[in-house]
């Protein structure tokens, strides 16, 4: 990452006069430090004046130092490439004044790239075809044997890209008490009957404790489903959650858009974006 301060403050000594910043400083600030500007990822202005914009930076850094250290000690773990674009929907959805349309908007676009991603992980099939202009291309088959299932209800806002991208997909429902019993408590469940037979694509936009994930995924496994055919898709992950499931279930993939920083004394992530269920649904407050 490239950081740029805007300024013009330099750390040499320069006589302070007129002529001296006019001869020395004006010209080479011109000719070595704003030309590099166009290859800044951050244009922080004020330069070291502006500790809101620093602050955010090595929030930031904590944040990518973290997620390399996990996908290292974990490599069934997989974070999405960040763009500006990622940064720029984060950014957005995590902002309490959005609305609800907005939030929902863009909420569905990162989970689009999600579920895409989490769809590569699936095993394939060489396959070759014959293209319009009569030659042969080599390509591959997807995974025909798949479905999708829900961690109610949030998990239920991934469902609407999950079809988009798999025309007819089959998706269950589980749904886990999760107060009171350490997300322990399974209250209802609706699974294909033969999703011993599939790979499967758990949905639940925020992992926080990894409680009710594990409670998920345990299920799924006494229903036959092989631990190796489970990918669980979510939007941010917290490190503890990470721990947790990876610790229990290593030969699950986990993919997700970004890991923050921690969960807090009341188990939310921070800095995270609050009850995604009931802002996604516009139940809150």
């Amino acid at each position: 990452m490239v950081i740029y301060f805007y300024t013009r403050v330099f750390c040499v000594y320069v006589k302070a006069t007129t002529l001296g910043y006019a001869k020395f400083v004006k010209p080479a600030f011109d000719d070595f430090v704003h030309p590099s500007k166009k290859y800044a990822d951050v244009i922080i202005p004020r330069g070291g004046d502006n500790h809101v914009a620093i602050d955010l930076i090595v929030q930031h850094i904590h944040t990518k130092l973290g997620q390399h250290d996990l996908c290292k000690i974990y490599p069934n773990v997989y974070v999405i490439q960040s763009t500006f674009q990622i940064r720029g929907m984060h950014t957005l959805i995590r902002d309490k004044e959005i609305s609800k349309h907005d939030f929902v908007f863009y909420s569905d676009r990162l989970i689009r790239l999600v579920v895409e991603h989490g769809l590569g992980h699936l095993p394939f099939t060489e396959k070759q075809i014959v293209t319009p202009t009569a030659s042969l291309y080599t390509g591959v088959d997807f995974c025909k044997k798949l479905c999708g299932v829900s961690i109610v209800r949030s998990g239920e806002s991934m469902e609407n890209a999950l079809r988009a991208c798999c025309k007819g997909i089959k998706i269950g429902k589980i749904l886990i008490h999760r107060d009171g019993d350490n997300g322990k408590q399974l209250i209802y469940e609706k699974l294909p009957k033969d999703i011993s037979e599939r790979h499967v694509l758990l949905l639940d936009p925020v992992l926080a404790t990894g409680n009710s994930a594990n409670q998920a995924i345990e299920l799924l496994i006494q229903k036959g489903v092989p631990e190796s055919h489970i990918i669980f898709l979510n939007l941010i992950s917290a490190p503890e959650g990470i721990h947790c499931v990876s610790k229990r279930f290593p030969s699950l993939k986990i993919v997700t858009s970004e890991i923050d920083v921690a969960l807090n004394e009341e188990f939310r992530v921070i800095p995270g974006l609050g009850e995604f269920g009931d802002r996604y649904f516009g139940t809150d407050d």
